[in-house]
């Protein structure tokens, strides 16, 4: 089956204890470091040119779990990542202004970073949300929808029993047009996306919103169902590393 044409491909890569690690349905404790056949080691910078030279594939996903779990962010992995020529969306667990103040330093230092993303996991404020795409730019902010077995886990008091598509509604009032949809109950465990009825939904909605979705993905009649239900962009990690999709899938010369 030919690629979706109309669709971006993005690496996810987990950053943990400073090296890129192998995740499996959310279970972080049980993270081990990444074994890929596009690389002969698990450190940030190996990654990247594997995935680069080999793939063609320079725009990646980064979820800095050490971050999100409320440690200092890597910035050491983030310019090893920049050295190696890659552009970054990057998830450091965005919590408060403080975070915020650190992470808008070293985007002015770099144009690498493409993307700040917003975890529905970390933010404990959902009112600050606004403040958020006047500090970085809306063109930057990407919200992630993240889910687990379809459930919200929403840090913010706000959100606790609300739906994703109640949320999702609320994060489009503030003007938020890129958003990240995946359910970590998936990641890492090839059996497909299970996110696909929620993002055509969500496509029948909103029809100016950048969707973005991932986890389970296997082979490229995954990514066509992605496209089907109206999603731009895949986060695809573990089918890019054993090689179910390879340079020839993705038709990069």
């Amino acid at each position: 089956m030919p690629p979706p044409l109309n669709m971006r491909i993005i690496p996810a890569i987990d950053l943990m204890g400073g090296v890129v690690v192998h995740g499996v349905a959310g279970r972080r404790a049980e993270y081990r470091p990444l074994k890929s056949s596009l690389a002969a080691d698990s450190r940030p910078a190996t990654v990247a040119r594997g995935l680069i030279d080999t793939l063609g594939l320079s725009e990646f996903y980064v979820a800095d779990l050490d971050a999100i779990g409320g440690h200092e962010p890597d910035w050491e992995s983030y310019n090893a990542l920049i050295k190696a020529d890659a552009k970054l969306w990057i998830d450091a667990g965005v919590a408060d202004l403080g975070r915020d103040r650190e992470l808008s330093a070293f985007i002015a230092s770099t144009s690498s970073v493409t993307g700040i993303i917003i975890g529905l996991e970390s933010l404990i404020d959902a009112s600050q949300l606004n403040s958020l795409g006047n500090y970085f730019g809306l063109h930057r902010l990407i919200f992630s929808l993240d889910l687990i077995d379809g459930r919200p886990r929403a840090a913010a008091s706000q959100w606790k029993n609300s739906s994703p598509l109640e949320i999702t509604a609320d994060v489009a009032a503030t003007g938020v047009r890129r958003l990240i949809v995946l359910d970590v109950a998936a990641v890492g465990l090839g059996q497909g996306c299970p996110t696909l009825d929620l993002c055509r939904e969500l496509r029948r909605r909103y029809s100016d919103l950048e969707i973005t979705s991932g986890g389970g993905i296997r082979t490229m009649a995954d990514l066509e169902q992605l496209t089907v239900a109206g999603c731009d962009i895949a986060l695809v990690a573990t089918a890019l590393h054993d090689g179910r999709i390879g340079r020839a899938d993705l038709k990069v010369p």
